[in-house]
């Protein structure tokens, strides 16, 4: 909590998020920032209207430039997925009604497009790839 003028003002500041990110992977690191930021909209573990940590809390988390940080957080705000808010911060911008499961759908596509490449790379059949992810979507049905 802090003060603003006498009164009290809950900050919506979850204290860490599990951003993680991998160097070797080919993938640019503000890249991964964006889509696990994407991903964690989309599974609701971000909901509008939360703020996000600052772009400092997390390049220090992440022992990544700050530069890294910003730049995905401003493409997310370009993109309408962040906004941000004069003396708060950066927070999850509400969802806009129309169009909203097609924004959905092309949030999880970075993320789909990793698990391909990886599942290639991995040697595992187009069938093995269906039946893991047929179990873990009943998996997450049931969580």
């Amino acid at each position: 909590m802090y003060y603003i003028s006498n009164t009290v003002v809950q900050e919506t500041i979850k204290p860490r998020f599990p951003f993680q990110v991998f160097p070797t992977s080919g993938v640019p690191i503000y890249r991964q920032l964006m889509d696990q930021i994407r991903n964690q909209i989309a599974s609701g573990r971000l909901e509008p209207g939360e703020t996000l940590p600052s772009v400092r809390q997390v390049a220090e988390d992440l022992q990544v430039n700050p530069m890294t940080v910003s730049k995905a957080y401003s493409l997310l705000e370009r993109d309408g997925v962040l906004e941000l808010v004069r003396g708060l911060g950066v927070r999850v911008k509400e969802p806009e009604r129309k169009g909203n499961r097609r924004a959905r759908a092309e949030a999880i596509k970075p993320l789909l497009k990793q698990v391909v490449a990886t599942a290639f790379h991995l040697g595992l059949t187009h069938d093995e790839v269906l039946r893991l992810f047929q179990a873990m979507l009943e998996e997450a049905k049931h969580d």
